[in-house]
C-alpha cells in the first residue's frame, strides 16, 4: 500500500514544502537504482527493401498514388457514384469514424487527471429520542483535491492517448481504402459476370444448333448415337454453368449493396459489359519509396508502438512521489437560518510514495512487455505490406503477358472462324466445322474477358498496397496538436 504522510501547516507553507521535498528525497534513495526515465521513441527496426521487383509492370505512377480519388482513373461515372455512396452509407466506416470520436474524448479524459476535483454537498439530520425534543442539524461543505503532476506522468498519459487517437484515424483511412477497393473489385466482377452470361448464352445457343445437326446426322446414319449423347451432355454442362453465373451475379450484387449501405436484394446494378465500360489504365513507371509512411495500417501500427512507449514512460513516472493538496471548508448549524454564520476551513498537503507499492513496479514490467508486442506487430504489418506490393506486381506482370497471348489467340481463332465460314459457302466444310470454330472462339474470348478483370483487380490491389492516395505521415508525439484538432 502507498505510504501517506500528512503534514499540517503549523510552521507555514515554506516549512511544509521543505518537509515534503526532504521526505521525497529520502524515499528516492530507498528506491535504489529504479529507472524512472521515460523511454525515447525510435521506429522499430524492420528488414530493409531497397527496390521493387518488376518495375516495368507497375500500372500506377508515383504521382498517381498520392491522388485521393485514384479510382477515377478507371473513368466510369457509375463507379464514382458507387464509391461516394459507400463512403456515406457503409457501416464499417461509420464504426471506425465513431471510434475516432471515442479516442478524442479519451484525450480529454486523460487531461482531466491533472485538474483539481471539487466536491460540494449539503445535508440535514433529524433525530428524536424518547422524552427529548427533536434535534435538527444542517450542514454545508466543500472539498478540493488536487494531485499535482510534478513529473509529467499525466502528460505522458495524454500523449499515449493522442497516439491512440492518431492510430484510430489511420484505422479509418485503412478501412476507407479497403472499402473503395472492395467496391471497385465487386463492381468489376458484376460487369464481368454480365459479359460472361451474355457469351455463355450465345455459346449455349451455338451448341444447341450443333445438337440439332448431330441429331440429323445420326438419323441419316452418318454418326453414332454416342456423339449425340456427348453433345447433349455438353448442353447440360453449359446450362448448369449459366445458372451458376447468374447465381454468382446475384450474390455479388448483394455484397455490393451491403458495401454501399443498402439492404441486400434492394440494390440493383444495371447490366453492362466490363470491356466496354472499364478500360485498362495507362502504365507509367515509378513507385513511391516511402511505403512505410504512406500505408494507413503501417501508420496505425507505428502509432501504437509510440503509444506503448508513452505508457511505459507513464508507468515509470508513476513510481515517483506525488504531492496532493486537499482543502476542506464547511458550516454546520442547528438552525437553517444560522447555517451561513460560521465556517470551518482545513488544508492538508500529503505525499504519496508509490515506488513502495509492488503493483506499481509490476505494472512497469507489464507495459515494457506490451511494447515488444506492439513492435513485433508493427514488423509483421511491414513485412505483409512488402508481400502485398510484390504479389500485386507479380500478378500484373503475369496477367499482362497472358493478355498478349490471349489477344493473339483470339485474333487467330477469329481468322479461322471467318475462313471456315467462307469454305462452308463453297461446300468444302460442313456446318459442324463452323460451329466448332465459333465455339473455340467464344471460349478464348471468355478467357480474355477474365484476364481483363484480373488486371483491373490487380491494379486496385496495387493502389491499396501502396497506401491508396494517403500522404506520408511522420509518427511522433503530438498531444497538443491532436487535442486542438479534436476540439475543432
Amino acid at each position: 500500500m502507498p505510504v501517506l504522510l500528512t503534514l499540517f501547516p503549523v510552521h507555514g507553507v515554506h516549512t511544509v514544502a521543505k518537509r515534503l521535498l526532504m521526505t521525497g528525497a529520502c524515499l528516492l534513495a530507498l528506491a535504489g537504482c529504479a529507472d524512472f526515465r521515460p523511454p525515447v521513441y525510435q521506429r522499430p527496426e524492420t528488414p530493409a527493401k531497397p527496390d521493387w521487383a518488376r518495375q516495368g509492370s507497375i500500372t500506377v505512377s508515383a504521382s498517381d498514388t498520392i491522388v485521393p480519388n485514384w479510382w477515377q482513373a478507371f473513368r466510369d461515372p457509375y463507379l464514382d457514384g458507387l464509391v461516394d455512396k459507400a463512403i456515406a452509407g457503409n457501416y464499417d466506416i461509420k464504426v471506425l469514424a465513431a471510434r475516432i470520436k471515442v479516442a478524442g474524448a479519451l484525450i480529454g479524459e486523460a487531461k482531466a487527471g491533472a485538474l483539481p476535483v471539487f466536491d460540494v454537498g449539503a445535508g440535514a439530520s433529524f433525530e428524536k429520542s424518547t422524552g427529548q425534543s427533536l434535534v435538527k442539524t444542517y450542514n454545508l461543505g466543500t472539498q478540493v483535491n488536487w494531485d499535482i503532476d510534478i513529473w509529467g506522468k499525466v502528460e505522458k498519459g495524454v500523449q499515449a492517448q493522442a497516439a491512440e487517437f492518431s492510430a484510430t484515424e489511420a484505422d479509418w483511412r485503412a478501412g476507407y481504402l479497403t472499402l473503395v477497393a472492395d467496391v471497385s473489385t465487386t463492381y468489376f466482377q458484376i460487369l464481368q459476370l454480365d459479359e460472361q452470361i451474355d457469351q455463355q448464352a450465345r455459346t449455349l445457343a451455338k451448341n444447341k444448333q450443333i445438337l440439332s445437326t448431330y441429331q440429323a446426322m445420326f438419323q441419316n446414319g452418318l454418326i453414332p448415337k454416342i456423339r449425340v449423347m456427348q453433345q447433349q451432355a455438353e448442353i447440360n454442362r453449359l446450362t448448369k454453368d449459366l445458372l451458376e453465373l447468374r447465381r454468382s451475379r446475384d450474390i455479388s450484387e448483394n455484397a455490393l449493396g451491403t458495401l454501399v449501405g443498402v439492404p441486400a436484394g434492394v440494390f440493383k446494378v444495371p447490366t453492362g459489359h466490363l470491356q466496354e465500360r472499364i478500360q485498362l489504365p495507362p502504365v507509367p513507371a515509378g513507385l513511391p519509396s516511402q511505403l512505410l509512411s504512406r500505408r494507413p495500417d503501417i501508420v496505425a501500427a507505428e502509432y501504437r508502438v509510440l503509444e506503448s512507449y508513452n505508457l511505459v514512460g507513464q508507468a515509470r513516472l508513476a513510481q515517483l512521489p506525488s504531492v496532493s493538496l486537499t482543502g476542506r471548508g464547511g458550516t454546520a448549524s442547528f438552525a437553517l437560518t444560522d447555517l451561513l454564520k460560521s465556517f470551518t476551513f482545513g488544508f492538508m498537503p500529503s505525499i504519496n510514495l508509490p515506488m513502495l507499492d509492488p503493483n506499481v513496479r509490476a505494472h512497469v514490467k507489464t507495459t515494457e512487455a506490451q511494447t515488444k508486442v506492439a513492435e513485433n506487430e508493427y514488423g509483421r504489418t511491414v513485412i505483409t505490406a512488402f508481400e502485398e506490393v510484390e504479389n500485386a506486381l507479380v500478378n500484373v506482370d503475369a496477367h499482362k503477358k497472358q493478355r498478349v497471348e490471349l489477344q493473339q489467340q483470339v485474333e487467330q481463332l477469329r481468322v479461322v472462324a471467318a475462313q471456315i465460314d467462307a469454305q462452308l459457302k463453297e461446300g468444302v466444310v460442313s456446318q459442324l466445322d463452323v460451329f466448332e470454330a465459333q465455339r473455340s472462339l467464344l471460349n478464348a474470348q471468355l478467357e480474355l474477358l477474365a484476364n481483363h478483370q484480373q488486371i483491373l483487380a490487380d491494379t486496385v490491389t496495387l493502389y491499396k498496397a501502396l497506401g491508396g492516395g494517403w500522404p506520408s505521415v511522420a509518427v511522433a508525439n503530438a498531444g497538443k496538436e491532436t487535442t486542438q484538432q479534436v476540439s475543432k
